[in-house]
């Protein structure tokens, strides 16, 4: 799963290969046995984009910093990660109350009307009521799923250039 899927994230460091086959043998005691690498990490991006989601906005302001991330990107990114959620509770990374969050978080950011997903993130974080809605209930599920919403925020990721 791991190798097929390589190219579908650009976050992290990767593994030599020695490592990345014992990962896939053995995934370690903590996980299921139907839970695999991409599970972990599918799990830890949601956890720490819901942390993003779940900051206060001078910190949303400041992880952003001279990044022009677009509104309707991020919708698109927790719509994502709220999806793929659905497929991790059924092996185990997420529990059922989890996954009741992770929907509630879904269906507020689907009645973001299509008019204010236009435009760069840091102005509609400025101006939008809706992002502190959004706000509210993912530091819900985080207090929930760890016990704080205070949680680390996603490593920033450079942005791309069509110059390479």
């Amino acid at each position: 799963m791991v190798r097929e899927n390589e190219g579908a994230t650009n976050h992290g460091d990767g593994c030599d290969a020695r490592t990345l086959a014992t990962a896939e043998r053995k995934p370690g005691p903590v996980f299921p046995p139907s839970y695999s690498l991409g599970d972990a990490h599918l799990r830890t991006w949601t956890l720490r984009f819901t942390a993003l989601l779940a900051a206060d906005t001078q910190d949303q302001l400041a992880w952003l910093g001279e990044r022009e991330l677009e509104t309707k990107d991020v919708v698109e990114e927790v719509e994502f990660l709220c999806h793929v959620s659905e497929g991790l509770a059924e092996r185990g990374a997420f529990d059922p109350t989890d996954l009741r969050d992770l929907r509630a978080i879904g269906r507020r950011l689907g009645k973001i009307d299509t008019a204010c997903r236009v435009g760069l993130w840091a102005n509609a974080l400025a101006t939008d009521p809706e992002w502190a809605d959004i706000r509210s209930l993912t530091r819900q599920f985080l207090l929930a799923k760890l016990g704080d919403w205070r949680q680390p925020l996603p490593h920033p990721v450079r942005a791309h250039t069509d110059d390479r």
